[in-house]
């Protein structure tokens, strides 16, 4: 997530504040904290350090026209309609004609399993995919005993300054997650620097001489990396934000794309956070590389008129075939902001989640 822009002048109205994976989850791996532990309580200890902005960016940064995305490897020739049923997705593989749905769940006054065992008492299923954050050189798990072996781990893996990794003195670093990762013996989703199109973190384009370019060739680095360590139970997830920001040509999305060789999911992050449409935010990125990838909308929740756009997203999601994943931000606690993007804070709002989960194409 990013800032939230005031609509008609991108004036940056509230900056956000993302808490870190010891704040908001405490110590993946290390068991449970009690229900009246505190997010700060369950991480050990200690104040938190602090964590990049987090929000997203509002209406005013659009996707930019059409640019030639440069790819080592030809596009597939499989259509939107056909791509997430076709066995693409690497270690995770998008489902035949189904959506995998899950959540990053933080949940004030509960621990991650105790937040599992309400929506799973509210919903009648398990979440298919549990989002993780982890930091870039912080803490990283060797095993996260919570999440049941039949979900997909997703993880979100902060990014870092360029300079730092092109020059090859984050290649240890890199090399120990990586064989941490493979350790689980557990297929997992793995996102890293997300959102790199807006201009909040520190490892997206804007922060690091507008250039996305670099970040290009930051991935590769990664990825080849992980794949000497033979971390083969990763799927790498490419997840811009929805829009922009700023809007300028250098900026634009399609830049930022590693190539076919190098990703295996293409990711979404896209709030309503003035009242967008689930077409208005996920229609471009899925437009452009659902041909050729699966699509997880790898962030996402409602902010106002919850109920309505829940019921709005299942539909587009069932008119979208290239959508092979849904992970709803469900969190009521993220420091910075009295938005609570849970979807049990009113009667009708569950009850559409819930039709949602139930409801056929979200059986992946």
């Amino acid at each position: 997530m990013g800032v939230v822009l005031e609509p008609g002048n991108g004036r940056v109205l509230k900056r956000r504040q993302l808490l870190t994976l010891l704040a908001l989850t405490g110590a993946a791996g290390c068991g449970s904290a009690s229900s009246a532990e505190t997010p700060a309580a369950q991480a050990g200890g200690g104040t938190p350090p602090p964590a990049p902005p987090s929000a997203s960016p509002g209406a005013t940064a659009r996707l930019g026209s059409a640019m030639t995305v440069t790819s080592s490897a030809p596009a597939p020739s499989a259509s939107v309609s056909t791509v997430a049923s076709s066995g693409l997705g690497g270690a995770v593989q998008a489902p035949a004609d189904r959506v995998m749905l899950g959540s990053y769940l933080a949940l004030g006054g509960r621990s991650l399993q105790q937040s599992l065992a309400l929506r799973r008492r509210q919903l009648g299923r398990e979440q298919r995919i549990v989002h993780r954050f982890y930091p870039w050189d912080g803490y990283v798990p060797t095993s996260e005993p919570e999440v049941a072996r039949s979900s997909v781990l997703m993880v979100s893996w902060h990014g870092a300054p360029y300079a730092g990794i092109l020059d090859g003195g984050s290649d240890g670093n890199i090399r120990s997650v990586a064989r941490k990762l493979k350790g689980m013996k557990r297929p997992i989703l793995l996102r890293w620097g997300w959102e790199m199109n807006g201009d909040w973190f520190e490892w997206g384009g804007a922060q690091n001489g507008q250039s996305a370019a670099s970040y290009v060739k930051v991935w590769r680095r990664l990825h080849r990396i992980f794949a000497e360590q033979g971390a083969d139970n990763v799927s790498w997830v490419w997840s811009p934000n929805w829009n922009s920001s700023p809007g300028d040509s250098w900026n634009r999305v399609q830049g930022y794309y590693p190539g076919d060789d190098y990703v295996d999911w293409v990711g979404i992050s896209g709030y309503n956070f003035f009242n967008e449409t689930p077409s208005t935010l996920f229609d471009p990125v899925t437009d452009r590389f659902g041909g050729k990838k699966p699509i997880i909308l790898s962030e996402t929740a409602a902010v106002q008129g919850k109920a309505k756009w829940i019921k709005q997203l299942q539909s587009w999601v069932e008119k979208t075939p290239a959508v092979g994943a849904v992970v709803w931000f469900d969190t009521d606690i993220q420091e910075g902001t009295d938005n609570n993007f849970r979807f049990d804070t009113d009667s009708a709002a569950l009850a559409a989640y819930r039709a949602m989960a139930r409801s056929p194409r979200f059986s992946g």
